[in-house]
């Protein structure tokens, strides 16, 4: 026969089970908004169990349980879903950061409006055409030469400003890499922490949360691929063990050394070098240097990189920024260069009257390279001589009072086709097109942060409906809990009354 008293150590395991299973489900409850967390769930297992005193079989096993046992507290979280979002949150990251600069670089350009440079173009046209009209007319002439410097002077006010927002991506890459790297060392600190713990065997699940929010977060930042140390053998089965982070390059490979590596709970460092003109010139990450080209595919950084500017596989300045930068100095110098040629064709009042040689409508100083000279749309201006005298603008085509034909032919410089824009394109064509590729990128940028940003909450909303708390569900699961806790006492009371029934109640007969 079995002992009386056999009963009360199931029903107590019972109690204390159930009541792990509360406990886990409080914590659930108080975590319900904490970012981050992953829900828990008790593992009950069934206690072995034990075969019954019996006189003819008793070597007959498992036919009374021995109860229930709480078994390991498990996350509920699905790795494949956490790589899924990851990967979306990484393209997130990078569509973001390039939607960011190219919203800034339209406000700069800020076209089509009445400040913008083909306006104040235009306005210049239009001045030069009303001078041929009255070619000795001063105030004519005064227009033509404020026009003219308000042209140079939204050439240097665009340039200076697309340098300046170089600038401000250079800081904000810098403030990035920081990041990154604090993230790098939180994760190697919690990988000790967790190393600490597991040989225990313990299961850190507040820890493994605070290292994978941290993991969620590095992946907007740079293209990351996450691997795991195997636990020591004394760890629990559920064990997770310690985290490394490596960055995945262009071609799609991991690159060495890791930016996190867990077999030695090390870090190292990432680092983006700038060189004087403010271009991303190399990105070293420990020891290893790197292009900027096979650093990596995806993330803020790289969509920072790819907007602010850098020094690209063949040596050569590339980036939207940067471009816009070359585009601009390519329109001034073809502008610039045309406008003088047929400026000094022509005759100001000046030459007419004593033969003084016609200036330079527009200073051009700085090093040529393929026919554009550098920064020159930061530096462009209006000569001396135009500035102290308006009679050496060179509005006649013959030496004669009157005569405004080569105001107009200047007038006409817009539409003329020029060999540094391209086969049979004009001024007014290349700028156009300049700001209508602007136009197409900035909306393909806005067009896939949309998508990837529905499709990261698509992700997250998988994730969350595996991983995070849900209070209705917690709910429920308290009520079981609490239901199984009070059977388990009542169990308990049963057993008492029985025992005082064996105890106190039984062999009074004959006394």
């Amino acid at each position: 026969m079995g002992s009386t008293f056999g009963g009360l150590e199931v029903a107590k395991s019972g109690l204390f089970a159930q009541q792990s299973a509360l406990s886990t489900t409080g914590h659930n409850i108080s975590n319900a908004n904490t970012e981050g967390y992953t829900r828990q769930r008790v593992n009950f297992e069934q206690a072995g169990p034990y075969p019954p005193s019996s006189r003819n079989r008793p070597e007959i096993p498992g036919q009374i349980g021995g109860g229930v046992t709480a078994g390991a507290i498990e996350r509920i979280r699905d790795g494949y879903l956490d790589d899924q979002y990851r990967a979306e949150n990484n393209k997130s990251g990078y569509y973001d950061s390039r939607s960011d600069a190219l919203g800034r670089l339209e406000d700069i350009m800020n076209e089509p409006s009445e400040d913008g440079l083909s306006k104040t173009m235009d306005r210049f046209w239009d001045s030069l055409q009303d001078l041929s009209v009255d070619p000795e007319d001063s105030g004519a002439r005064s227009v033509v030469r404020q026009r003219g410097q308000a042209v140079a002077e939204t050439f240097n006010y665009l340039s200076n400003k697309l340098n300046g927002l170089k600038g401000d991506i250079a800081k904000e890459t810098e403030v990035t890499t920081k990041d990154i790297n604090s993230m790098a060392s939180q994760i190697n600190s919690l990988n000790e922490q967790i190393a600490e713990v597991e040989p225990h065997g313990q299961v850190p699940n507040d820890l493994y949360d605070a290292r994978d929010n941290l993991i969620d977060k590095l992946s907007e930042q740079v293209n990351i691929d996450v691997t795991y140390e195997n636990p020591p053998s004394s760890a629990d089965a559920m064990a997770m063990g310690k985290a490394n982070i490596s960055l995945v390059g262009e071609d799609g490979d991991t690159l060495e050394p890791k930016l996190v590596d867990g077999s030695d709970n090390s870090t190292n460092e990432l680092q983006v070098n700038y060189n004087d003109d403010q271009l991303a010139e190399n990105v070293t990450l420990g020891d290893e240097e790197f292009s900027v080209s096979e650093f990596t595919s995806d993330g803020k950084l790289k969509g920072l990189l790819d907007s602010g500017g850098f020094v690209n596989g063949d040596g050569e300045a590339d980036g939207t920024m940067e471009n816009m930068l070359g585009d601009l100095d390519k329109m001034a110098t073809g502008f610039a260069q045309e406008f003088n040629a047929v400026h000094k064709e022509g005759e100001s009042l000046n030459s007419i009257e004593d033969g003084a040689e016609v200036p330079d409508f527009f200073q051009i100083d700085g090093e040529e390279d393929d026919g554009v000279i550098k920064d020159l749309a930061g530096t462009i201006d209006i000569t001396d001589e135009i500035k102290e005298d308006t009679d050496h603008i060179a509005a006649a085509k013959d030496p004669y009072a009157g005569d405004g034909d080569n105001a107009g032919e200047l007038a006409e410089v817009q539409n003329q086709s020029n060999e540094l824009f391209g086969e049979e394109t004009s001024l007014d064509d290349y700028y156009e097109s300049l700001i209508g590729s602007m136009a197409v990128d900035a909306q393909e940028a806005n067009r896939m942060k949309g998508n990837s940003d529905t499709l990261k909450e698509s992700a997250q909303e998988q994730r969350d409906s595996v991983s995070s708390v849900s209070l209705d569900e917690e709910m429920t699961n308290m009520i079981k809990f609490q239901h199984a806790y009070n059977a388990s006492a009542r169990n308990i009371t049963t057993i008492d009354e029985l025992l005082d029934r064996v105890i106190n109640q039984m062999g009074v007969v004959g006394r």
